[in-house]
């Protein structure tokens, strides 16, 4: 009787009951919430890197001039599109409302990082610098530079050791290195940032680019990027040329080859499963560590709730404390978890250069989450209140 005058005492100045059940072991407290805040944790990251993964694989696209994307119905994404022949291009140029049709060269590449001379992976683009196709400041001012022979402009904001060349290369400095063992001259900088498919970037001329690659048929490319007269419908252009050329191509809008890299990463890949997988195993583990504790609170003032009934207060009323508890528990172990995350987020983004970023619409989600989650596990402790009766108290 003696832990029910205390809280029968604070109801009459109208503080929750459910607060004072809660904050009456503090050990349990701070337990439940450092469980919360994990839960939440592991959902804020992977949420975060679901986000990123997205992000990261689609900021070049972002970053393209054109109005409408010519690929071969074969291609997976911009890392794998199958090439076609280049006369497509020319036969869309026939199609009223199309201003130009200009190829794009993509392909993964083997270079040494001119620090330390060690063999790594990149990413190597290549396109008609007579016609811009990136809407880069940077790149768009060196146009004329990467008409030189071997000449590449690199991204700063790839993965990786890259500061002394950096240097160099803001001190006016070309810094030489190879590709598929031609020696190359890096000429200037553009900014876009590494992601999941590609530590970085290089950006060259068309020609540049097959002289790197002489495997490459000059008659085959791998995206057509076409631009419109002003005023053109872009649907309406691209229902013509989807009838007009063969089926060997495809055309997509600017927002749909986004899509389609998103696509492919979010279902026909692991990562994307395996981050709302995260996410799912978050929730659960939530969902558990808050019903411990809420179960553990009901079973130790079984009793308690007991008497309350003997006084006539209903079940609802008892539910309703519970799940008091539950929604109190997700607020304040909503805030540790996002303090956390914020720091997570900063050093993963230092540490990879992937665009890991929070988000009001995410830290909403999660706290929507976070009630959901401790809605449920209240829900499920309520389940011993149906067996407090006032005979336990004799």
């Amino acid at each position: 009787m003696i832990g029910l005058i205390k809280p029968l005492q604070q109801l009459r100045n109208r503080t929750p009951l459910g607060w004072l059940q809660l904050s009456h072991d503090k050990g349990r407290m701070a337990v439940a919430v450092a469980g919360i805040a994990f839960a939440d944790v592991l959902m804020f990251m992977q949420l975060g890197f679901q986000n990123a993964l997205y992000s990261s694989n689609t900021r070049l696209h972002q970053t393209l001039q054109t109005d409408l994307v010519l690929m071969n119905p074969q291609g997976r994404n911009l890392l794998n599109l199958s090439s076609f022949s280049r006369r497509r291009l020319y036969q869309a140029m026939n199609v009223p409302g199309v201003k130009s049709a200009d190829p794009l060269y993509v392909k993964i590449a083997t270079w040494k990082v001119p620090e330390t001379r060690r063999e790594t992976s990149i990413m190597v683009l290549g396109f008609n610098p007579d016609r811009p196709a990136f809407d880069l400041p940077e790149v768009n001012k060196n146009l004329n530079l990467i008409k030189l022979p071997d000449t590449v402009l690199f991204d700063r904001a790839s993965r990786g050791d890259y500061q002394g060349s950096i240097a160099q290369i803001n001190q006016g400095q070309s810094v030489k290195t190879e590709i598929d063992r031609r020696t190359i001259a890096i000429g200037g900088l553009f900014t876009v940032g590494a992601s999941f498919a590609a530590d970085g970037a290089l950006i060259t001329s068309d020609q540049n680019y097959l002289r790197l690659f002489p495997r490459q048929d000059s008659a085959s490319v791998n995206a057509g990027l076409i631009q419109l007269q002003p005023g053109a419908d872009s649907l309406q252009v691209q229902q013509v040329l989807k009838a007009y050329l063969p089926s060997d191509v495809k055309v997509l809008t600017k927002q749909e080859f986004i899509e389609f890299e998103k696509n492919y990463w979010a279902k026909n890949t692991a990562i994307g499963f395996v981050f709302n997988l995260g996410v799912a195993m978050g929730f659960v583990v939530g969902v558990i560590i808050v019903y411990q504790v809420l179960s553990t609170d009901v079973s130790d003032h079984m009793g308690e709730y007991a008497t309350f009934k003997a006084m006539g207060y209903r079940n609802v009323y008892l539910l309703g404390i519970v799940f008091e508890e539950a929604l109190i528990l997700s607020i304040i172990g909503f805030f540790p978890g996002l303090g956390v995350s914020f720091g997570l987020y900063a050093l993963t983004r230092n540490a990879t250069n992937l665009p890991l970023y929070m988000t009001l619409m995410r830290a909403v989600a999660i706290l929507i989450l976070n009630m959901i989650m401790c809605s449920i596990s209240g829900a499920i402790a309520t389940r011993k209140l149906q067996a407090a009766d006032p005979a336990d108290m004799f």
